[in-house]
Formats: C-alpha cells, sequence, structure tokens
C-alpha cells in the first residue's frame, strides 16, 4: 500500500525491536494515519474485536502474529491462545484458516522451539496473502482491459462495496488489486464506492487508500447503486468476501446481497474476488450455515466523524429509545455471481469450478 509515496503493509513486525507487531489503527481512519504497536496476544485479540484491525485475510494474518507473540511469553499457552484468538470474529473463514495452519506448524515441535517456528509462518502466511492478493489483481485485470477496450476514450465505472483494498490484506487487496494495476497501466477507471454503513467502511477505508493511490472516486449512499445502474453509470460490480462455499454462495458485508441483486436485474457483471484461504469447502448452502456476525446497536444508532472545527465525535442519529439491530454481513447465492476472481485464475461461482480450481481443497 502507498501512503505519502511510501510502500506499508497493513501488518509488519516493528522496525525497532523485530518482534512486537505493528498494524494500523483503522479505527482513526481516515482522520489520522497512526500505527498500533501490539505486544501480546491480548492486544490482538481487541484489535480484531474492535475493529482496530479488519478485513477477513488481514485479520487472519494478525492473529497468526497474535499466536507468535503468545509463543514468545509462554510457548505451552499454544491450544489455549489459538481457541481464543479464533474467537474473536466468526464470519471470516480466513481468521481460522491462519489459526489451523499455526496449530498445524507448531503443534508436534518441543515447546522451546514454537516461538521462532511461530514467527516463520505468520511471515509466510503474510507474505502468502500478499502474494495471493498480487495474483489476484492479474487476473482481474483484463475484465477492465476488456471493458475499455469497447469504450475507448470512457471511463470504466466501477462499484465496489464496503473496503476490499490493501487496508483488509497485507497488501494490494482482493477487489481492489484489479483497480489498482488498471490505474498504474494507464486505464482510465472511475470507482463508485459504497458509504457501506453502519461502520462506512466504503466512505472512510476505500475513500482513503483509493484517493492515496491517486484513482478517482466518488463516494455515494449504499443505496444508490441500483440507480446508477439503472441509468448505465456502472460498468462491472467488484466485491470482496469473507467466506465462499464449495457451491459459491458469498459472504460479505452487509448490502452485498442487494448489489447483486441489482446487477442481475440491470445485467451487471458481478465479480467477486478471493484469496484461497476465503474458501470454506465444509459448507454448501450459505444463507443457512454461514454464522453471521451481530454487531452492537449502537453501530447503527451513533454515527463518528470530524467537526468543522477538526473534532473526532459521536452522535447519535437514531430516534431516542428505539433499539437496532445490525447484522454485519449478507450471503449472495451463487446463481448472482457472475465468477470468483482467484489468485489462479477466473472461474464460475459453481462446485464443479471451484473442486476444478482448488482440487486440494476438494479433496
Amino acid at each position: 500500500m502507498r501512503i505519502d509515496g511510501t510502500w506499508h503493509r497493513s501488518v509488519r513486525l516493528d522496525d525497532g525491536d523485530g518482534w512486537s507487531v505493528r498494524i494500523l489503527d483503522q479505527t482513526r481512519l481516515p482522520w489520522a494515519v497512526e500505527w498500533l504497536r501490539l505486544t501480546d496476544e491480548d492486544q490482538v485479540a481487541h484489535a480484531i474485536r474492535s475493529m482496530q484491525t479488519r478485513g477477513a485475510p488481514l485479520i487472519g494474518a494478525t492473529a497468526a502474529y497474535g499466536v507468535a507473540l503468545a509463543m514468545r511469553r509462554d510457548p505451552a499457552a499454544l491450544e489455549a491462545v489459538c481457541a481464543m484468538l479464533a474467537e474473536t470474529r466468526p464470519t471470516a473463514i480466513n481468521l481460522r484458516w491462519a489459526i489451523d495452519r499455526m496449530l498445524a506448524a507448531l503443534r508436534n515441535i518441543p515447546p522451546a522451539a514454537r516461538p521462532a517456528a511461530a514467527y516463520a509462518e505468520a511471515a509466510a502466511i503474510a507474505d502468502d496473502d500478499a502474494a495471493t492478493c498480487e495474483a489476484i489483481g492479474r487476473h482481474g485485470l483484463p475484465l477492465i482491459e476488456e471493458i475499455a477496450a469497447r469504450r475507448p476514450g470512457q471511463p470504466v465505472n466501477i462499484l465496489t462495496h464496503c473496503n476490499a483494498g490493501w487496508l483488509a490484506t497485507v497488501d494490494w487487496g482482493t477487489a481492489l488489486a484489479p483497480i489498482y494495476m488498471a490505474h498504474d497501466a494507464g486505464i482510465h477507471v472511475h470507482v463508485w464506492v459504497d458509504e457501506t454503513r453502519p461502520r462506512n467502511q466504503g466512505a472512510a477505508l476505500t475513500a482513503f487508500e483509493l484517493g492515496a493511490h491517486g484513482v478517482p472516486h466518488t463516494v455515494v449512499a449504499d443505496n444508490a447503486g441500483g440507480h446508477l445502474m439503472q441509468h448505465g453509470q456502472v460498468d462491472i460490480v467488484i466485491v470482496g468476501t469473507d467466506r465462499v462455499t464449495r457451491t459459491g454462495d458469498v459472504a460479505n458485508k452487509i448490502g452485498t446481497y442487494l448489489k447483486a441483486l441489482s446487477a442481475a436485474d440491470n445485467g451487471v457483471p458481478f465479480w467477486v474476488a478471493l484469496p484461497h484461504s476465503t474458501l470454506d469447502m465444509r459448507v454448501a448452502d450459505g444463507v443457512a450455515e454461514i454464522p453471521i456476525e451481530e454487531r452492537s446497536a449502537a453501530e447503527v444508532t451513533d454515527l463518528t466523524g470530524r467537526t468543522a472545527d477538526g473534532r473526532i465525535e459521536t452522535i447519535r442519529v437514531a430516534a431516542a429509545g428505539s433499539p437496532a439491530a445490525n447484522p454485519a454481513f449478507d450471503v449472495t447465492p451463487a446463481r448472482l455471481v457472475t465468477g470468483l476472481i482467484t489468485e489462479r485464475g477466473r472461474i464460475p461461482a459453481t462446485a464443479a469450478a471451484i473442486a476444478a480450481m482448488y482440487p486440494e481443497k476438494a479433496a
């Protein structure tokens, strides 16, 4: 990721001590760029729960470093620490994938060897995610190139929902990786950025990182997507995902399903970008089987922003005494998904295609 012209990863070891972990505090964005220093697994768990760090691939990599921090303190606490970190967020399968990978690497080696092995495995997970997202970008780029070739001289209008860029991954992002590569290749792209209520990850995070990279974009209300599609102002929808079933159902930030319905009604391609760590081959029916995180009602009733004099304030926007519900994700059935953009290529959102692309997971 590029901030003020300097490339960073969203999670990294501290340059000073080489063992603590640095993450961007995403609850402070876009008003301030602050790097948090995490020194133990409890701080990592808090960062994940509170969404100081978020995004399915990124919380997996961050949790892996949380295991490494714990092994530095108490190598015998492996099972307990992994169980605690795995419970921090229920919907994104990448978290469980990373924890399981850490367990497999550490469980059968002597406790004295676990700290070094844990740091090495966490680094490997982070490197894998960065390389995977770069490959997703390469495989998604032709979709944008094809639209640009059909419409020379006109911008390619892309709609995205929530944040699936480098703030949600170790680097590059999933849904935004093809967009960055298209922009860097000189293609005139323009991104419609859904605000993504109630936490406004689109308005606060996607807009921040697109702006930092110089990509033209416009923030729109969540409910504007259908209108834009009806009027021919969206050429393609690309979103990320927190979990994809073996049949191609897609769990993503609440509101994604409505975008998919609008895209289907208006003949707009609806693509989902995902790394291998997001596939959950144990689940067939996403609507029935994927657990949907219910977050605090205060995220719906209250809103945080910067006042005209520069203060960060939280205000209530809902009527006093009114209760609120806050399901954080929804599931888009595979029938509404044009295709999946993976690090191995683009495929239909079908059980057969997923099994053929990932035979080791199908087995």
